[in-house]
């Protein structure tokens, strides 16, 4: 899994624009369309950052982030609404909110935005994904092996992050096609045995392997598994 945004937004055309414009760029989408679904949603997962709209069903957006701010103060959010007079973009900002954005917006300035918000918050903790000689910063999106860009689709990019999250385990096709593509496997599409190829490829153009296929098993990131284990190409 990439970068995890949670997108609060009660209208439909808004929120299927910027779910389906975020997944195209490699971050892993969750969607709530009221102040309660979301405040479920905060309490039971971790976000690297939120988008929230200010007028929604149930508690509004500023009651919500100034709940969430109660017992978050790391997360990023960026308040996206129509209201755009001064006064309520000072209500926004001082009752918790990193960054403001008025509607109608360009999604290009959008996409700066998140980018500046995940990239400050990684910058505050030191977070890179490495194992070995493979190096990824979850911010620029830049990975690297044995100082050579690895030049990624947004698919591949996200399988990277989730296999330099898991380094070592078996993962199942299962686990990691709906952690990645966010989606239910059903068990017959070969488009994860695809990117894993590619993404294989491009590793090994700058070393050894890293990604072994287990039959009927799934993935291992890492290390070569023991001689006892089946492997396939």
């Amino acid at each position: 899994m990439g970068i995890r945004i949670l997108v609060i937004e009660d209208e439909t055309e808004i929120a299927d624009f910027l779910v389906r414009g975020l997944r195209e760029e490699g971050f892993s989408i969750e969607h709530a369309a009221d102040g309660d679904s979301a405040w479920h949603a905060l309490q039971t997962a971790t976000w690297d950052a939120v988008l929230l709209d200010w007028w929604l069903p149930g508690q509004d957006g500023l009651a919500l982030l100034q709940r969430f701010r109660s017992v978050n103060r790391e997360t990023p959010v960026l308040f996206l609404t129509a209201r755009d007079a001064i006064s309520d973009r000072v209500r926004g900002l001082d009752s918790g909110a990193d960054d403001y954005l008025c509607k109608p917006f360009a999604f290009e300035e959008l996409l700066a935005r998140v980018r500046a918000l995940t990239r400050r918050r990684d910058r505050g903790s030191g977070t890179l994904l490495r194992h070995r000689d493979v190096c990824l910063d979850l911010a620029t999106q830049r990975a690297e092996r044995d100082h050579h860009v690895l030049e990624l689709t947004a698919k591949e990019h996200a399988l990277l992050v989730f296999f330099l999250r898991h380094p070592g385990e078996v993962l199942s096709r299962t686990r990691i096609y709906e952690h990645v593509w966010d989606e239910r496997y059903d068990g017959l599409s070969n488009t994860l045995e695809v990117h894993v190829m590619e993404l294989r490829r491009k590793l090994e153009a700058h070393g050894q392997r890293l990604i072994h296929t287990l039959r009927g098993r799934g993935y291992l990131f890492g290390d070569a598994p023991d001689k006892g284990e089946r492997t396939s190409p």
